[in-house]
C-alpha cells in the first residue's frame, strides 16, 4: 500500500478467515475519529463502530457482511450550524484475492482488491461511512432565502426569473425562411 496510511486501519491476515464464519467487531478511537473527521471535512465524529461477520467463498474471496454505526456531526448547507447524524448502514464487501478478476454486477456486494494477503477492513468501512453520510445536511426550518434554489449542481444559485426563459425556436423556421426565398 502506497501513500499515508489510513486513519481507521484494521487489517486481518487472509488466512484466519476460512469456510466457517468468522465474526469481528471494531471500533475507532477518539484519535481516529477526529482523523476521519478531518479528511471527511466535518466537524467531528463522536463513534464509529462496525458488527462484522466474514465467510471465505468458493472462488477464494472473503465475503464482508453487517452493520456499521456512527454519530457524526456536519455542518449545515445553509446555516453552517453544527447538524447531528446517527448512522446505521448495512455493510456487503467482498474482499479479492490478488490477481482476481471484479466482477462488473451492479447489484452485487462492493469489491475490493488486496495485496500482501491482508484483508483492510478499516480503511473499506471508512469508505462506507463516507458514501452514508447527507450530501446536504440541513437544520431543522433551514431553508434558502427568497430568491435562491438548489440548482442541478446540488449548489445554491439565484432562482432564474419567471419571465426570463428564452423563447423556443421552431426547428423549421429556417427551412420556411429559405422556401420564402425562391
Amino acid at each position: 500500500m502506497s501513500g499515508p496510511a489510513p486513519e481507521f486501519s484494521r487489517t486481518l491476515s487472509w488466512g484466519t478467515v476460512g469456510k466457517q464464519e468468522k465474526r469481528e467487531e471494531l471500533k475507532a478511537t477518539p484519535e481516529e475519529c477526529a482523523a476521519l473527521a478531518a479528511r471527511f471535512g466535518i466537524p467531528a465524529i463522536g463513534s464509529f463502530s462496525a458488527s462484522l461477520r466474514l465467510r471465505q467463498e468458493s472462488g477464494g474471496a472473503v465475503r464482508v457482511r453487517g452493520r456499521l454505526t456512527a454519530d457524526v456531526v456536519q455542518s449545515c448547507v445553509v446555516t453552517l450550524d453544527p447538524v447531528g447524524q446517527h448512522v446505521d448502514e448495512p455493510v456487503d464487501l467482498r474482499f479479492l484475492p490478488e490477481g482476481a478478476e471484479m466482477d462488473d454486477d451492479p447489484d452485487g456486494p462492493d469489491e475490493i482488491p488486496t495485496s500482501n494477503d491482508l484483508l483492510e477492513l478499516g480503511e473499506a468501512l471508512a469508505e462506507q461511512l463516507s458514501l452514508a453520510l447527507d450530501p446536504y445536511p440541513r437544520v431543522p426550518g433551514a431553508s434558502l432565502p427568497e430568491g435562491f434554489t438548489i440548482g442541478e449542481d446540488n449548489e445554491a444559485a439565484p432562482a432564474p426569473e419567471a419571465d426570463a426563459a428564452p423563447a423556443r425556436l421552431n426547428p423549421f423556421a429556417g427551412l420556411a425562411a429559405l422556401k420564402g426565398r425562391k
